[in-house]
């Protein structure tokens, strides 16, 4: 039983009621900051949820406030735990063989057999108590102590590593994790933000695309064509010919329906013959394309970025059926 000892102290926080809150942001960085004031964490490859107690019913909600109990009712039970008013923040995942999470399993997951986990590594509000302003290692604390201990599989804490960033990196790409993340001790919460406080390096170049079209062939198509906004401005920047088993490809192509379009969604097309190797997107071969309304984002992996612009060896991750496309920007890595 519980005593008065055990229970925390709250009362230098303001009332909070368990609500959705956009969950805060990282920003991509080309190297992982290094400090004492720096806490780091696995980079998971999921879908990023916030689990709301209310009125003794749990709330599994996506970062654009869309209900996802249904996709993962283990979850919203284990949940059922939690005090009421109280908000999580972590991440879906599903884990393969070797216990890394992975996205493409996590998509192909439902009456799927693969481990599904929710990782918890922030506690925005708890038991009535708005915690956005308090610091990142005092929500910690609170989580570890008083909200963790509660809970039970498949709710687990997202823990962080101490380790340097050469270390972790380099443990990071041997175990082929998606990337890192650093949060400093001292942020405060910001809904909706990506101010710096927290960042993440990735392991390998990737990042989220627009598919605005395809060029026939086997199965359907031969290539994605993708791209990324520019304010309102949709460019197109390359074509995604990798990643497909015949198998994948089909079921790729069975998203098109009821998206086909009769114009170009992208606003830099046509390119002039010489705009890049292989087979430019010209007014001529634009004749072949079939154009999508751009309503999908795919995860895409890549070696890098060419000077003009294009990728480099890009292939075929899966959807992100959790991310707006018009929040799709390219993502350029900045300094920590």
């Amino acid at each position: 039983n519980r005593t008065a000892k055990d229970e925390p102290d709250l009362s230098a926080w303001p009332s909070g009621a368990a609500r959705f809150i956009e969950p805060m942001r990282a920003k991509l960085v080309s190297a992982l900051p290094e400090g004492g004031e720096w806490r780091y964490e696995i980079k998971l490859d999921g879908y990023r949820v916030l689990a709301v107690k209310n009125a003794g019913r749990v709330s599994l909600l996506s970062r654009h406030d869309n209900a996802l109990n249904d996709r993962f009712p283990a979850v919203a039970e284990a949940c059922g735990a939690l005090d009421d008013d109280t908000v999580l923040d972590g991440e879906v995942v599903a884990l393969d063989e070797q216990g890394r999470p992975s996205f493409t399993l996590l998509q192909n997951s439902r009456g799927g057999r693969q481990p599904i986990v929710y990782y918890v590594f922030d506690l925005p509000i708890f038991r009535g108590h708005d915690l956005l302003g308090a610091r990142l290692d005092e929500r910690r604390r609170l989580l570890e102590q008083y909200v963790m201990p509660g809970l039970s599989d498949p709710v687990r804490l997202s823990a962080t590593v101490d380790a340097t960033p050469a270390e972790l990196i380099r443990a990071a790409r041997e175990q082929h994790l998606e990337g890192l993340v650093a949060k400093r001790g001292s942020s405060i919460y910001e809904p909706g933000q990506r101010s710096g406080a927290w960042v993440k390096f990735r392991t390998a170049e990737g990042q989220e695309l627009v598919i605005g079209g395809y060029l026939p062939g086997p199965h359907v198509f031969g290539a994605l064509l993708a791209g990324y906004y520019d304010g309102d401005r949709l460019l197109f920047i390359g074509k995604i010919k990798n990643g497909f088993t015949p198998a994948l490809r089909r079921k790729v192509a069975e998203r098109f329906k009821g998206l086909g379009a009769t114009r170009c969604p992208f606003a830099n097309l046509p390119e002039p013959k010489n705009a890049r190797r292989g087979k430019a997107l010209t007014a001529e071969v634009m004749k072949e394309c079939c154009w999508l309304k751009p309503e999908l984002v795919a995860q895409i992996e890549f070696t890098d970025w060419t000077a003009a612009n294009h990728l480099r060896h890009s292939r075929f991750v899966a959807f992100r059926d959790d991310v707006d496309p018009r929040e799709v920007h390219h993502e350029v890595p900045a300094a920590p």
